[in-house]
């Protein structure tokens, strides 16, 4: 093959599952070798489903998908299986490999090097379950490295990492000499590497693909949005004036009703010329979060425990009283002990953090552990309202938050990461909470709806715990105090 053929072609794919029904409607597109393709849809759309049919963990109803002949593949999930955070790193990598590789330990340190995570200690027998939330990204994104595939397959690579795991990553992206494709939600980490978009649009579920760096693309696709828009707005506007007309027609009786039929038959061809304008062009819509009614200090943090060199916990003195309308960002780089602090302050057992007594904690964790995954949608909005359990209002907040129809009856464990996402902060919206905690909340969330959901977040009037890596999104949140676990 030439440098530029195609080494995965989709031929009229049609793919159905779960509660979406169809998912992908006779697909056509290619991925050319040493492309670098970002795969574009919203929340729920199938973009990791496509991952999932070319490396053929999935079959299509119909079509078929081309590969070149010993293509290797590998991918980098979202988040760690469960049933492999209780391996040591040595075997998670070992999971990489059909067959066990006996000398796998300078391997590891390859590519440990490669995503910063290598430091003075040897962790090849430390549990992957012991790892903060972006030292796992970085396992992850390891495990596809190890296996120095041909074609290499990122889903939301960037969730959990900070600033300089981002651009260690981007870096990286950028020199790689091989095919890679990504599924994400960080506009900026995209523009910098990508060279082609493919577009997954849910209302069609056709894949529409496109030439061009990210901001090109997006640029591209909202002028077509526009463009459709427009269209159905002088088309809405000549339906009703024939439908005025055949209705004036009408009645004057007589020959006039002839003159009224064909109105009304000219009325509904237009009908058949609007164009279902996508839809990704929708954002959740603007929410609030109610806060309870507390009084007085609501969290007060003395101590808190980092983890320093050797993995060894260090003990930090404070002084912050968290009061109703305090928002507090906590910060510090991977691995330095954000989320275990949260979960224990969450949970009420921190050792220098205590919570007042009744106030309610709405906690939005970045595994999204909170929610139970054997339950359905509707069952966990129910059991979040605890103030309102009627039907209507219930359904009306997740309509909000674009979870309408059969997502309600879906099993949590069955719905997208970003879907998830939407749950969480729509069971907060439930919840009423005096203490809001949020760990990563924009990991998997669509970049159109993070502007309304920093909104929501910046007006909240109880006491808040912020952890973000995205800059651009805490900027637009007001916050109070800082703690920086580093310094």
């Amino acid at each position: 093959m030439a440098k530029n053929d195609s080494i995965v072609s989709f031929e009229d794919v049609s793919f159905e599952y779960g509660y979406t029904k169809s998912i992908l409607d006779e697909v056509n597109f290619s991925i050319r070798r040493g492309s670098k393709t970002t795969l574009m849809g919203q929340n729920g759309a199938g973009k990791s489903t496509i991952f999932q049919l070319i490396i053929d963990a999935l079959e299509p109803e119909s079509g078929a998908i081309h590969k070149e002949h010993a293509l290797t593949i590998a991918l980098s999930k979202q988040v760690i299986p469960r049933d492999q955070l209780d391996l040591t790193v040595r075997d998670f990598f070992q999971t990489c490999f059909e067959k066990k590789i006996y000398d796998i330990d300078p391997r590891i340190d390859e590519v440990l090097e490669i995503v910063h995570l290598r430091g003075h200690e040897k962790i090849h027998d430390r549990v992957v379950r012991s790892f903060s939330g972006g030292q796992q990204a970085r396992l992850l994104l390891a495990s596809a490295l190890i296996q120095n595939p041909d074609l290499l397959l990122l889903d939301e690579p960037t969730n959990n990492l900070d600033k300089a795991g981002i651009a260690h990553l981007t870096d990286f992206l950028v020199h790689y000499p091989k095919t890679v494709m990504v599924i994400s939600h960080d506009a900026e980490f995209l523009n910098a590497f990508s060279d082609g978009v493919l577009y997954l649009d849910v209302h069609t579920r056709k894949v529409e693909q496109y030439a061009g760096n990210y901001h090109d693309v997006v640029e591209q696709i909202s002028a077509r949005i526009e463009k459709e828009n427009m269209k159905n707005a002088q088309l809405a506007k000549d339906i009703q004036a024939n439908k005025d007309k055949a209705n004036f027609f009408a009645q004057k009786g007589g020959g006039m009703r002839m003159v009224a039929k064909r109105m009304r038959l000219k009325a509904e061809a237009m009908e058949e010329e609007k164009v279902d304008v996508r839809r990704e062009d929708k954002t959740i819509r603007p929410f609030t979060i109610p806060a309870q009614e507390c009084l007085g200090s609501v969290v007060e943090i003395s101590s808190f425990k980092v983890v320093g060199k050797n993995h060894k916990p260090v003990v930090k003195k404070a002084a912050l009283v968290l009061k109703r309308r305090t928002h507090l960002l906590l910060r510090g780089p991977n691995g330095i002990g954000k989320t275990t602090l949260l979960e224990s302050i969450a949970r009420n057992k921190a050792e220098g953090a205590v919570i007042a007594p009744d106030v309610k904690v709405g906690y939005y964790r970045q595994d999204f552990s909170t929610l139970d995954f054997s339950a359905t949608v509707h069952q966990s909005l129910m059991r979040a309202s605890i103030h309102r359990r009627e039907e209507e209002f219930v359904r009306s907040v997740a309509a909000g938050f674009l979870i309408t129809g059969d997502m309600m009856q879906t099993l949590v464990g069955s719905l997208s990461e970003g879907q998830k996402g939407l749950v969480a902060f729509a069971c907060l919206v439930l919840e009423r909470p005096g203490l809001l905690i949020l760990d990563e909340p924009t990991n998997h969330i669509n970049f159109r709806h993070l502007p309304v959901i920093a909104k929501a977040l910046d007006q909240y009037e109880g006491a808040m715990i912020l952890v973000s890596h995205v800059p651009d999104f805490v900027k637009q949140i007001r916050i109070d105090e800082v703690l920086d676990l580093e310094k």
